[in-house]
């Protein structure tokens, strides 16, 4: 049978944010444990008292996270330049047996000039992003596909990351929770091995540069 312990952990865990918040000494731990009290006593079918749950808060272990939260600091200390781009369009197209062939027209009628484009292709669906200088060039060339989504007005923040992101856990989740935080919505994010883009409305552009410098030299 599964102890209280357990499930206040599992609980604490899958809580977006509760677990950093309550590392950080910002949550009260008897309305938690009230809180949680239902969903305890739900999965040991059996009535539980507030004082046992707010031991078992007290008792959790926050060692890894802490250890997590050290190792991501040290990492963003260490991200190079943010780049901004703005004046974006996003458009998302059903994948085609044509769509490969529109994408090198587009590559090749843009190629040399100063324009921004990313292209990522999922199962089912390919994003385009682009400047909305080419706006009629787009729709053009891809006229015959089928269009699922498209936005106009759209920034990026582009992050340079240090050659041992791969050995660094949570920096997706550290950087994408504090945009969150600051009700930032995320339109598409575009990932190489040492690149980290996040594609913001424009309106939202400027807190969202200010959070992620922040960061940087808060954590530096």
């Amino acid at each position: 049978m599964r102890t209280i312990g357990e499930i206040v952990k599992q609980l604490i865990r899958e809580t977006p944010f509760l677990e950093e918040a309550l590392d950080d000494g910002l949550i009260n731990i008897s309305s938690l444990a009230r809180k949680l009290k239902p969903q305890v006593e739900s999965e040991l079918h059996k009535e539980v008292q507030t004082g046992a749950l707010v031991m078992a808060i007290k008792r959790y272990d926050p060692g890894y996270n802490y250890k997590l939260k050290f190792g991501i600091k040290q990492f963003v200390s260490s991200l190079g330049d943010l780049i901004v781009q703005s004046g974006l369009m996003h458009y998302t197209f059903e994948n085609s047996g044509t769509l490969a062939k529109r994408h090198r027209e587009l590559i090749s009628r843009i190629s040399g000039d100063q324009i921004y484009y990313s292209i990522s292709r999922g199962i089912f669906e390919t994003t385009v992003v682009v400047s909305n200088s080419t706006t009629k060039l787009v729709e053009e060339i891809f006229a015959k596909e089928k269009l699922i989504f498209q936005k106009y007005s759209l920034s990026s923040i582009t992050l340079r990351l240090p050659k041992k992101r791969d050995e660094t856990t949570g920096f997706f989740y550290y950087i994408l929770k504090n945009l969150a935080l600051e009700n930032i919505n995320i339109e598409e994010l575009i990932s190489t091995t040492n690149e980290f883009t996040v594609l913001v409305g424009e309106n939202d552009i400027d807190r969202a540069f200010s959070i992620l410098m922040r960061l940087k030299k808060t954590e530096g």
